[in-house]
């Protein structure tokens, strides 16, 4: 049985597969929902402009602006817009970054569709959708103490390019991941290598492993 309730939803994703997909499993599940789709951050910015969304459904990789620039920057321009981050990577590589960066919850895009609806409707009632995973982190990072991990220094594109390093990605690869020249891929590892003092790519995949950011 449909739930009846209106709202709607900014759907921010650059496969059109995944924006379908996620489309489907909300309308099948409420009857009163109104989807609008983005395929990147410019697209976002219009529909944020010239529409009123209840809640944006935002991948966190997207070519042009990161998915975490993006949330920063909707959150500086309707700081009361939820934003639900959609993700391919672990919750232990992005989760908390996310979540201190003013997003309402963080799924990963191989949940259950059962996980996405539920988080939808907790954020709805005004919550923020933490699963165990997410909730753990989260307690995790109180008891560090205010002690600053080496990944927290770096921003937020820097971060992402850091941790396709630490799996095994080539500057090409990222650069055609994120929709980014290779010059400036390589120009971002040199400033997460100055920053970390990290001084190689196997440095970076050791304190990944070290941390426990890799599955």
């Amino acid at each position: 049985m449909k739930i009846q309730k209106k709202f709607s939803v900014l759907i921010a994703d650059d496969h059109k597969i995944v924006r379908h997909g996620l489309k489907k499993i909300l309308e099948d599940e409420f009857s009163e929902v109104t989807i609008g789709e983005a395929s990147r951050d410019t697209e976002i910015a219009e529909q944020l402009e010239k529409s009123k969304w209840d809640l944006v459904i935002l991948d966190i990789s997207m070519p042009g602006k990161s998915g975490l620039e993006v949330l920063k920057d909707i959150k500086a321009t309707h700081p009361k817009m939820p934003v639900l981050i959609l993700s391919m990577y672990p919750e232990e590589q992005f989760a908390l970054r996310v979540m201190k960066s003013g997003a309402s919850g963080y799924i990963r895009k191989d949940s259950a569709p059962e996980e996405l609806v539920d988080a939808v409707k907790e954020i709805l009632e005004g919550r923020k959708y933490m699963s165990p995973t997410v909730a753990d982190i989260l307690s995790d990072s109180v008891k560090k103490d205010g002690k600053v991990e080496l990944s927290e220094v770096l921003s937020d594109r820097e971060y992402e390019i850091f941790m396709l390093i630490a799996q095994g990605k080539t500057v090409s690869e990222i650069a055609e991941i994120l929709s980014l020249s290779v010059k400036t891929v390589s120009t971002h590892r040199t400033h997460i290598l100055e920053k970390t003092k990290l001084k190689n790519n196997a440095d970076i995949v050791m304190y990944a492993v070290r941390n426990k950011l890799l599955q």
